[in-house]
């Protein structure tokens, strides 16, 4: 089992669950985070720091797709340590769904 990053993320990236992870497994892409399903330990942690629940165990029913868009994106991506700012206009996306569709980026982030 490892955890991953679904599209609930994306827009809102409020990255509070980078600082928590003990072995620095999240890496940052424009608009959200992805998890690199190899070096998570599944302690966790960073499950109840996500405000928006984007952060499921890969075991849960029909998250097949999120498995492979977190290897991918992760073996692109910077890796992430250090929280950043949430997106100014991350609230307005909070609770919108099918995001993945209307707005995902493969544009790398900055990285920490």
């Amino acid at each position: 089992m490892t955890y991953i990053v679904v599209d609930a993320c994306i827009k809102c990236k409020f990255m509070d669950c980078v600082e928590v992870c003990p072995v620095d497994c999240f890496y940052e892409g424009e608009n959200m985070l992805v998890i690199h399903p190899d070096e998570c330990i599944d302690c966790g942690v960073c499950e109840p720091e996500c405000p928006v629940e984007a952060i499921k165990p890969d075991t849960e029913d029909g998250l097949e797709k999120w498995l492979e868009v977190n290897r991918e994106y992760s073996e692109k991506w910077p890796n992430i340590t250090v929280k950043g700012d949430p997106p100014a206009d991350s609230k307005d996306f909070e609770t919108e769904e099918g995001k993945f569709e209307k707005y995902f980026s493969a544009n790398p982030g900055q990285g920490s």
